[in-house]
């Protein structure tokens, strides 16, 4: 029996269930900061982080259930997976475990530093112009790909890209009002609010880039090249990898078990063994900052104060270990340019979770045009999809 599924059967669904988890993550985490008043943003997002372990034990155990495959047969696919794509001599047969490592580590990296960054920006800029300018990455993700992967400028993915990115700037600012200024306190240093919303906005401008960097990189050194490789979609062969050997161990498992094995892992463990990867690190690495930041007063440590509080933030860690899982599979499937304005879609649907849920009442031209906006940019890439 195969181990590989058909991707286009599973990516439709994934991004689906991908744009559900995040709205619900958003929600989830808004009720805790401000309806529980439990306001502790960076155990929040350790929490959420770490909880990316849980990705690919879920996914070993669903396999083991629905599938005859053993746990040492799923593993050794995604260890030869992993030795063919990050191994420089495609002969050697040797686990790459500090290429591995070192992957691990930049990946980590690459989702924690904007996410830290949007952190610190929310707490001394406007929501609503980090919102705008955070959603830009899906740009500079394209613009990345043009500069750095080589791919050729097109006009239509272009035009979607800036339609998508005005399709924000029209939600995110529709109808606001601006409120008058306060000063800005940060730990024990107070700032006049034109300075803190200045270096606000200019935080959110590099984890934006950062964050349309990290898809990039991520889809040129992690991503399998059993992964589609679609024409249009910022995922073509410009992205190289590292060839796979055809030596006699292709479809070959080198195991104990003596079995054949597709050498190609199930249609997503592999996303998910990296994902749960970072998850380890940040869980081993990232508590660091937690007394630091205790000690020095910018964010005092403090426990649940109740199981609403326990509850809300287990929900958010299972909807945020979703939605990034989801994120990472269609980032190797679709691509950076495609995923990241697939993903603002998500801005329309917490948009309109907002006004259901009656947290908002902003219905007006400009979030209906907007929304439109963002709609119609991704139905012009998705089309690149479907004509494939």
């Amino acid at each position: 029996m195969p181990l590989q599924d058909s991707p286009n059967r599973w990516s439709i669904p994934i991004f689906a269930v991908t744009l559900i988890a995040f709205v619900a993550e958003s929600q989830l985490t808004q009720y805790v900061q401000i309806k529980l008043q439990y306001q502790q943003p960076y155990l929040l997002f350790y929490i959420v982080h770490s909880s990316f372990l849980i990705l690919y034990p879920c996914h070993i155990l669903y396999l083991i259930l629905t599938t005859p495959h053993t746990p040492s047969q799923l593993w050794n696919s995604v260890k030869i997976a992993i030795t063919n794509r990050l191994n420089e001599d495609v002969r050697s047969t040797k686990f790459p475990l500090a290429r591995l490592l070192y992957l691990i580590l930049a990946l980590t990296a690459g989702i924690t530093v904007p996410a830290l960054l949007w952190f610190a920006a929310i707490a001394i800029s406007s929501v609503t112009d980090v919102t705008a300018i955070w959603n830009t990455n899906a740009f500079f993700a394209y613009v990345i790909s043009v500069k750095v992967i080589g791919l050729e400028w097109e006009a239509r993915r272009l035009v979607a890209v800036v339609l998508a990115t005005l399709g924000v700037i029209a939600v995110v600012y529709g109808g606001t009002t601006t409120p008058e200024s306060d000063d800005t306190t940060i730990s024990s240093v107070t700032l006049p609010a034109s300075t803190a919303h200045l270096a606000g906005n200019l935080l959110t401008l590099i984890a934006s880039v950062g964050y349309g960097a990290y898809q990039v990189f991520y889809k040129k050194y992690a991503a399998l090249s059993s992964d589609p490789d679609t024409e249009g979609l910022g995922c073509s062969e410009d992205y190289q990898r590292v060839p796979v050997a055809d030596d006699g161990r292709r479809g070959r498992n080198n195991s104990n078990d003596e079995e054949d094995i597709e050498q190609t892992p199930p249609f997503g463990l592999h996303p998910n063994f990296l994902t749960s990867a970072i998850g380890v690190c940040t869980l081993l690495l990232l508590w660091i900052p937690i007394p630091v930041l205790h000690w020095t007063g910018a964010e005092p440590f403090a426990l649940p104060r109740n199981w609403s509080i326990v509850n809300a933030i287990v929900g958010i860690a299972l909807t945020g270990s979703i939605f990034n899982g989801g994120f990472m599979i269609l980032l190797g499937l679709w691509g950076p340019i495609i995923t990241s304005v697939g993903g603002l879609l998500t801005i329309v649907l917490v948009f309109i979770s907002d006004v259901l849920l009656g947290t908002t009442e902003a219905f007006n031209f400009w979030t209906v045009s907007g929304s439109t906006a963002i709609i119609a940019a991704f139905a012009v890439l998705a089309y690149d999809i479907v004509r494939k």
